[in-house]
């Protein structure tokens, strides 16, 4: 293991690459991440180096050493504060006194100073030790490089999983292991790639269908359906009508049916607004639940719009007071999308009309006016007139209850990693602002 003793100066060459990289980042101030990696003592080490430009200086330092085997990091002049890091430059002359981010090497947990987002200066050098010759580190996707390298000296079936192009799964234990233990199910790993590259696949779901040898997208829709009725407060008045066990029946339906849950919820709270007998087997479980689900829908929207238009002028305007006091959730960063917080039932209507769902023709309206959700409009940023992805935010719990696009598919990757890695977390941010 390395120690303080081994510990040296960036090289030049590479404060040069750091530099070079950097050039290329719009400078205005803000402390800049990046890594390397080399060796000391024998170990591999992954150095990450601070950088910021103060008045006409450009500033560099390493601030944290990984060790390949260390469950300690070393670190110096950095600190963690919830998810963030803050950095201090006491010895590079910014403050005139040191700050409590400013102190010398010392060791520290490795999870707490795990950075996942710089960007890798040298990965090629990890190919040159012999150690990682067959790694396929150079195809591995993601940031976490110590992580899979950990994995990969233990279980090296890591390897095939990223030259395939699942580096998703090269990181996770319980598919190594079985990798390890079971050489067909490696091959059935390499015979489903397809489909295991195009979906967020749950490792549980991935293993179950494997071991039951049926689809892995039944066996997902099946756990994630579980998961999501499991939760408190989900789909309260459905758990009420299934009883006796139902709930397999109703399962197998809604997958037979090609919908989910929050579909069937709408058209049993719009049934049973119109006075239908939902014991009755035509009601419960039509033939054909998107047809008898849009028609249920229409003529509860026809029947409320009749009955509500004195309540209509109400609605609109206390929609308008709750989206104006969270229209700070929006967001419309320099990301590859932009979160719009819907203004009006009229634009919920026009957004459930185009995507083909139920946003426009539900309760979402008075919910929405009562606080206890808010609605999003998800946008391409180059196209943002465009409805693309709907989403509804819990106000009570701080997390996002559906997310769906055209007729409640399931959206992109790209597009639910931003929703839940960047736009969440902003938006409980801006709402612990609001609230305090």
């Amino acid at each position: 293991m390395f120690t303080e003793k081994h510990i040296r100066k960036i090289p030049e060459y590479m404060i040069k690459l750091i530099k070079q990289k950097d050039s290329v980042v719009k400078q205005d101030g803000n402390v800049r991440f990046y890594k390397y990696f080399t060796k000391y003592n024998k170990e591999l080490c992954e150095v990450t180096v601070a950088v910021r430009n103060y008045r006409k200086r450009w500033l560099c330092k390493q601030v944290i050493v990984h060790g390949i085997h260390a469950d300690k990091c070393y670190l110096q002049d950095i600190i963690r504060v919830m998810s963030y890091y803050k950095v201090g430059w006491y010895r590079e002359g910014i403050s005139r006194t040191p700050k409590w981010q400013d102190y010398d090497w010392g060791w520290q947990y490795d999870k707490y100073f795990n950075m996942t987002q710089p960007e890798v200066i040298n990965k090629e050098y990890i190919l040159t030790l012999p150690e990682y010759k067959y790694s396929a580190i150079d195809k591995y996707q993601y940031c976490d490089t110590l992580k899979y390298l950990r994995l990969y000296e233990k279980y090296p079936q890591a390897e095939l999983l990223v030259k395939i192009g699942l580096c998703g799964l090269a990181t996770s234990k319980q598919i190594l292991q079985k990798c390890a233990k079971d050489k067909s199910f490696c091959k059935w790993i390499y015979k489903n790639q397809e489909e295991l590259k195009k979906h967020g696949f749950y490792v549980s779901s991935i293993i179950r269908a494997y071991n039951k040898n049926k689809s892995i997208k039944e066996i997902y829709d099946y756990d994630r359906f579980n998961l999501e009725f499991s939760r408190e407060g989900n789909f309260t008045r459905l758990k009420q009508m299934l009883k006796n066990n139902e709930k397999e029946t109703f399962l197998k339906y809604i997958l037979k049916q090609n919908t989910n849950g929050y579909s069937y919820n709408d058209y049993l709270n719009a049934c049973e607004y119109l006075g239908l007998d939902m014991n009755e087997e035509k009601n419960r479980y039509p033939k054909d639940f998107k047809k008898w689900h849009d028609i249920r829908i229409d003529q509860y929207h026809t029947q409320k719009a009749i009955e509500d238009e004195k309540t209509r002028k109400e609605l609109y305007n206390k929609f308008k007071k709750v989206a104006n006091k969270y229209l700070s959730l929006q967001r419309s960063l320099k990301d590859d999308f932009v979160v719009i917080i819907a203004k009006s039932p009229a634009d919920l209507i026009n957004e459930g009309r185009i995507l083909n769902h139920c946003v426009g023709r539900m309760n979402y309206d008075q919910k929405f006016a009562r606080e206890e959700t808010l609605i999003f409009f998800v946008r391409n940023k180059d196209d943002i007139n465009t409805p693309f992805v709907t989403l509804e935010y819990s106000l009570e719990n701080h997390k996002i209850l559906q997310c769906y696009g055209y007729k409640d598919s399931k959206p992109e990757e790209q597009v639910l990693e931003f929703v839940n890695k960047t736009w969440l977390p902003y938006a409980n941010r801006k709402l612990k602002k609001l609230v305090a």
